[in-house]
């Protein structure tokens, strides 16, 4: 039995992850478009790494593994290839394939593995040492093991990404060489539990989502009743632990077990299955000045930046939701703006945006530091714009606070998320059955907007799914207010 490098890094997170990958792969979660589109990414991140190598050469596995391993020991014959990619190294039953093998002047040999993150984990170790054992025990000279990382200090300048300034190589070859011995031991436990006749019998945990979320997880993770004790806001796993050993109901927890102010305040709720409101609310409230715009923003976080002025990984707004209440209780108003091409979209965007915010009121949002960010971000890169944008981030009101500290409902399941707290205050409104119903969705599918992968029939159609669904986050806002505000009339 073979094991592959993807699959030998499962097993570290977690023995029976690497099992059901080989024996029951069946069970395992489809993927879906967000994890998809990581690994995009991470093959966009991947091919512009190459741009460091001229000259390099690819090795094509589409004829299979044998003829891969085959083609990589030509090159590695060969002076004239100064760089092989994707090279195939099999030893041990393990089998890797390299993202990058540099050839020195010395004759030696530099691995260099390429990742999408803005920096070192520690879960890149395992994946860089185990193809430094496989590739040196097949023979191959390594002088040194790299890996290449997105630099989010590099700003894009326009024309071409400058690949020499977007990556940052960190050589590993020394934390890579104390590692080697303890990988011994790490295939030895994988290959044991593969002879197994059934999957171990290991208990759910922190490996369960880390480094990665696992494609089993429904299988060792069921879904929970609602009074379970983990849906306490912002638990610890150590407090779980101590309750788990005899307590899985937050209606059970002792009066004397230590929780959080937050956390006694939700124990009650649950308890009693009313929710709470603070005596404090009203003053919150309060501070809201009428006419009250409420806004949404939506953004991608692109790896490879797009436009002069950005970072890796650095926001791009591309669509903005304002409904405009002149009043308590009046019908709003809404506006909108949504990018619809591969243009910079920056400018539109914040122009519009400031015509729209008028002069006085408070601007309603819910987590203000996203919002604000971006806006700084913004007047950053339009100076011009910088004297309106601060005056709106003065005005800026945040929601999530106020229903933070003064407000729980038995419903939130331990969560503040606007997801989770408009269903609970205000169940007449709902996302389901939406085409996009989530910021995460929202990128995805702009993204297949403007980057021409959807045929004219289904622009308007998306285009119009994601008016709704940012619509639909200011009118949620619009429509928490007025329930806050009813509550303590």
């Amino acid at each position: 039995m073979k094991i592959s490098k993807s699959k030998f890094v499962a097993g570290v997170q977690c023995l029976k992850r690497l099992y059901w990958q080989v024996h029951e792969p069946e069970l395992a979660a489809e993927p879906d478009a967000a994890v998809e589109a990581i690994i995009e990414q991470g093959r966009e991140v991947g091919l512009l790494a190459r741009q460091l190598f001229p000259g390099g050469v690819e090795v094509d596995g589409s004829g299979g593994l044998d003829e891969a391993i085959r083609r990589t020991r030509e090159l590695i014959a060969n002076p004239e290839a100064p760089a092989i990619f994707e090279g195939a190294f099999e030893h041990g039953d393990v089998v890797v394939r390299v993202d990058i093998l540099q050839r020195r002047k010395d004759g030696r040999w530099r691995l260099v593995e390429v990742k999408s993150t803005a920096d070192l984990k520690n879960h890149h170790l395992e994946d860089v040492a185990i193809q430094a054992r496989v590739v040196s025990r097949s023979g191959v000279d390594l002088a040194s093991v790299c890996l290449a990382h997105v630099n989010r200090n590099y700003i894009f300048q326009g024309g071409s990404v400058d690949a020499s300034r977007f990556f940052r190589i960190r050589n590993l070859t020394r934390r890579v060489e104390r590692l080697l011995p303890k990988l011994t031991f790490l295939l030895r436990s994988e290959f044991r539990v593969l002879a197994m006749p059934e999957a171990p019998d290991l208990p759910p945990g922190p490996h369960c989502t880390v480094p990665v979320t696992c494609e089993f997880f429904d299988r060792c993770n069921p879904e929970r009743p609602e009074d379970h004790i983990e849906y306490l806001p912002r638990i610890h796993a150590s407090a779980v632990e101590e309750l788990e050993m005899g307590i899985d109901s937050i209606r059970d927890i002792p009066e004397d077990f230590e929780l959080t102010e937050i956390q006694r305040r939700a124990c009650a709720t649950v308890q009693t299955g009313e929710p709470w409101f603070s005596p404090e609310l009203p003053a919150e409230l309060a501070k809201l000045e009428y006419p009250l715009y409420f806004l949404d923003f939506e953004t991608v976080n692109p790896a490879i930046p797009r436009f002069s002025g950005m970072r890796p990984y650095d926001h791009l707004p591309f669509q903005w939701s304002v409904h405009v209440q002149s009043q308590p209780r009046a019908e709003p108003e809404r506006y909108e703006f949504l990018a619809t091409d591969a243009t910079d979209p920056r400018r539109e965007f914040i122009n519009s945006l400031c015509a729209v915010l008028g002069e006085g009121g408070s601007i309603v949002v819910y987590n203000q530091q996203f919002e604000a960010n971006r806006l700084s971000e913004l007047a950053a890169v339009l100076s011009e714009f910088a004297g309106r944008v601060e005056t709106i981030q003065r005005r800026l009101f945040d929601l999530l606070p106020v229903i933070r500290n003064c407000v729980y409902h038995p419903a939130f399941a331990g969560s503040y998320s606007l997801k989770a707290v408009l269903p609970a205050l205000v169940p007449e409104m709902t996302y389901e059955g939406m085409a996009v119903a989530n910021g995460q969705d929202a990128g995805l599918v702009w993204e297949s907007l403007v980057r021409g992968l959807v045929d004219p029939a289904g622009r308007d159609s998306i285009s119009k799914a994601l008016l709704d669904y940012c619509g639909q986050d200011t009118l949620a806002l619009v429509r928490l207010v007025e329930r806050l505000l009813l509550v303590t009339a």
